[in-house]
């Protein structure tokens, strides 16, 4: 159900020199180099902003058609499966209805390579576009979205998929299994005006080349790198605060908004907001600690999900600490607990436990004693938090079938079912101020009652009174995301995990 990790995190874990994924250079970011390619009549650019990690994009080119093309590509060379992913946006009106931005994977850089690109024209155009070999003629697959700012781009093997949507909407694809390029390519950012007099300009944000989780490796045995961010949620952009080249999981964010605190291979670990410097959030004994720990709303304490007791067979249970460390107070004699919210007061303890092989929410006395089961349906029920008046419990359950949200009353009373759709949804967290719920959100690929590492999934966010949810990010990750709050003290930002293998 939950991940557990046993080992102390080796000496050389937060050298720079380790970092994995996406590296972020001051010139381009995550790319090599940008170039034109063709005869263009004007020189293409690239500006790099590292504040904000985002990239202009300028290209002039005759077009990208026909046997020939004429653009400029921002490009990094890559091997193996890989994922594309940017919010994508023309800077003013143009000239040609039919100037192209996007995604491209390209043999080489020669102008008549055979590749496969993403493409957004000026008029709104979404087309899959490809050249099949050196030379011939180009190929497409209209998708049906006009002027998508979400672009996404995948290889496996020789299967690529694009994907679209507008920020806040779930994706539709098109897909092209008849294009094979080499194992080593060039894949990068493109811009080209469709008009050889002309110079056309884009903004490229929230940029993601991601390896995915190959089929070589074993689930919960191999893991891939993280990046720890943070999102501005109604703006959607995105900042990677640091990265690593192992598994690190679940951030909350102080009420200070001074610190986040993750977990990684059973220890906790503070990241300094202002400094980027990360130093071990001391919890004594306890050294098995998983990806369920919370704050108390005061910020006083931590809730954390442990197991390093021989009593408890290797199955976690839950303990409290001050937030500056200290020998750790356990709470739960049943195993396994999986903590996941605390009462405004700090008086009461949520969690979901496994009993009689079923997952329920549980209340608990942060003093211990007997436990009571406030959930009582088949399945999993998973991930309870109070509201910051403490009215409500928030929690997700599979009781309908697919992975949903409900609400009840802190007694169990009054379940009602708040999110309705064909997706799986987990863990809700509700805003400090109270009118927000973000939650992951996972496809149909994943077992309901499941929320595994390495996946496709999406953030998304609803109104505390219930309403349509709006994807707020797109990305690879799942298992340790977003388990636990992670809200700013500001309610407009959320800290979060996604997932990548090292870039060769």
């Amino acid at each position: 159900m939950k991940n557990i990790y046993f080992h102390l995190i080796a000496l050389l874990f937060f050298c720079p020199s380790l970092l994995s994924g996406q590296q972020l250079s001051k010139k381009l970011g995550i790319f090599d180099t940008s170039s034109d390619v063709g005869k263009v009549k004007h020189t293409g650019k690239v500006v790099y902003d590292s504040q904000k990690q985002q990239y202009a994009v300028e290209g002039s080119g005759t077009n990208i058609w026909f046997g020939t093309d004429e653009f400029h590509y921002l490009w990094k060379k890559l091997k193996g499966d890989f994922i594309l992913t940017a919010q994508v946006e023309f800077v003013g009106k143009g000239v040609d209805a039919h100037r192209k931005i996007g995604w491209m994977i390209r043999e080489s850089l020669d102008n008549n390579a055979s590749h496969v690109s993403a493409v957004i024209h000026g008029d709104g155009l979404t087309s899959l576009q490809y050249r099949a070999g050196d030379g011939i003629d180009m190929q497409e697959q209209k998708i049906n979205a006009q002027g998508p700012n979400i672009v996404q781009l995948i290889r496996k093997g020789n299967i690529y998929t694009m994907s679209v949507a507008h920020l806040g909407e779930t994706f539709i694809s098109k897909q092209v299994a008849n294009c094979s390029l080499s194992d080593e390519v060039y894949a990068g950012l493109f811009v080209c005006s469709h008009n050889p007099d002309v110079i056309e300009k884009a903004i490229f944000k929230n940029v993601r080349i991601e390896i995915p989780f190959g089929e070589d490796k074993v689930a919960y045995r191999d893991y891939l790198g993280s990046n720890l961010e943070t999102m501005d949620v109604f703006t959607g952009e995105r900042t990677i605060l640091h990265q690593y080249p192992n598994s690190v999981q679940a951030p909350n964010w102080t009420p200070d908004g001074k610190t986040l605190i993750y977990n990684s291979e059973g220890l906790l670990y503070n990241y300094d907001l202002a400094t980027g410097k990360i130093s071990t959030l001391n919890t004594g004994t306890a050294i098995g600690n998983n990806n369920d720990h919370v704050l108390t709303f005061d910020g006083k304490h931590i809730g954390i999900s442990s197991n390093h007791d021989p009593k408890d067979r290797g199955q976690s249970a839950i303990y409290w600490l001050p937030v500056t460390g200290g020998e750790p107070v356990k709470v739960t004699k049943k195993t396994p607990s999986y903590f996941h919210g605390w009462s405004p007061d700090g008086k009461q303890m949520v969690y979901t436990a496994g009993r009689n092989d079923n997952f329920d929410i549980y209340l608990i006395s942060r003093n211990g004693g007997e436990e009571e089961r406030l959930t009582s349906t088949e399945g999993v029920d998973d991930g309870p938090e109070y509201t910051p008046d403490g009215k409500y419990i928030y929690f997700n359950s599979v009781r309908t079938g697919s992975m949903q949200i409900w609400s009840m009353k802190p007694d169990g009373s009054d379940q009602e079912q708040v999110t309705f759709d064909h997706l799986n949804n987990w863990f809700p967290h509700i805003s400090p101020d109270g009118k927000w719920i973000v939650f992951i959100t996972f496809g149909n690929d994943v077992d309901p009652g499941d929320h595994p590492f390495y996946k496709h999934v999406y953030l998304r966010m609803i109104p505390i009174e219930g309403g349509k949810p709006k994807v707020i990010a797109y990305l690879y990750g799942g298992q340790g995301t977003i388990n636990v709050p992670s809200w700013s003290p500001d309610s407009k930002k959320i800290a979060f995990v996604s997932n990548s293998g090292d870039i060769k």
